[in-house]
């Protein structure tokens, strides 16, 4: 059974009006998950301070405590903020990430972490593009490091690159880290010259006003080949909904049947290398509409595979 981890705590971190990555988004997602019936829903954890300093020094947890406004909202960049209970939302989605990978090491199967904040932009010691912590990467550290695992491979569909992510595990070597975006787009990083401390990085541009025919020959001569070669024993899907064409954050025109495909294609590969073992955590997807239906078209998929 796949498994939807969640948590209460989503729904209170709070953001300005107007503000992209707010609270409807989780409210839009749960919605249209509701009459998925068969998921097995479980509560995700907060992180630890060891599992977040696996990725994240402590001068930069001691900095969000610092900034925990006991009033209102501060900003903490251009793009993200902080209201009083912003971290304890942040410590439970690393949390759920990591409770996913708990589950699915243990049970196989897959699992889908439905959650805000989103984490792929966070780096080592620094807030960015409402990302606060870096929740895929501490759940990747997790796998290598408590569960023994010596190679994760990280696919980012998110329509902007997760320069979080590949600035945390850019010299682990145990990873590899794949990320498709819109190239130029914030935050201008996610070129293919980006190869990590161990060619562990593989970046892979897409162009303004491409579509789904572009994505799927990027990834069935790229990313595809790449998988192969590194044969993952766990895959974890940074899995933002903002390259659809209805999202007003970039300019891809990807449709609901593109996400699925997407995800089709990489359970197979799932599969074929790592026990079907997928972990799921929800990144991007600002449009209400699109982000409810390509994410529950997603987790479609991944009931489908554990069916079979």
């Amino acid at each position: 059974m796949t498994v939807l981890i969640t948590h209460p705590a989503s729904l209170n971190h709070v953001t300005p009006d107007g503000h992209p990555e707010r609270i409807a988004r989780i409210e839009a997602l749960m919605r249209a998950l509701e009459p998925l019936n068969t998921l097995d829903r479980i509560e995700a954890p907060a992180a630890t301070d060891e599992a977040l300093l696996r990725v994240h020094p402590q001068s930069h947890l001691d900095a969000l405590t610092a900034a925990i406004p006991s009033t209102g909202i501060a900003q903490l960049d251009a793009d993200t903020w902080m209201s009083p209970d912003s971290l304890t939302a942040a410590r439970h989605a690393a949390g759920g990430a990591i409770a996913a990978v708990d589950t699915v090491l243990a049970n196989g199967g897959n699992a889908f972490v439905a959650t805000r904040p989103p984490g792929h932009h966070a780096e080592k010691t620094r807030t960015m593009g409402f990302c606060l912590l870096g929740n895929v990467a501490v759940a990747a550290k997790h796998a290598l490091d408590v569960h023994g695992l010596t190679r994760v491979a990280i696919v980012d569909f998110d329509v902007h690159h997760g320069n979080g992510t590949q600035d945390l595990l850019w010299d682990e070597e145990r990873v590899l880290f794949i990320s498709s975006h819109q190239s130029p787009l914030w935050p201008g990083t996610g070129k293919p010259s980006e190869r990590g401390a161990h060619g562990n990085v593989l970046n892979v541009p897409l162009p303004p006003e491409s579509d789904g025919e572009t994505m799927r020959q990027a990834y069935e001569n790229k990313v595809f080949p790449a998988l192969e070669a590194f044969a993952p024993e766990l895959l974890i899907i940074s899995a933002g909904f903002d390259a659809h064409a209805d999202d007003p954050l970039a300019q891809l025109n990807w449709n609901t049947a593109d996400f699925v495909w997407l995800t089709q294609a990489l359970c197979d590969i799932a599969e074929r290398y790592c026990l079907g073992r997928v972990v799921s955590v929800l990144e991007g997807g600002y449009d209400l509409n699109a982000l409810a239906q390509a994410a529950t078209a997603h987790v479609k998929v991944l009931q489908e595979r554990e069916k079979r």
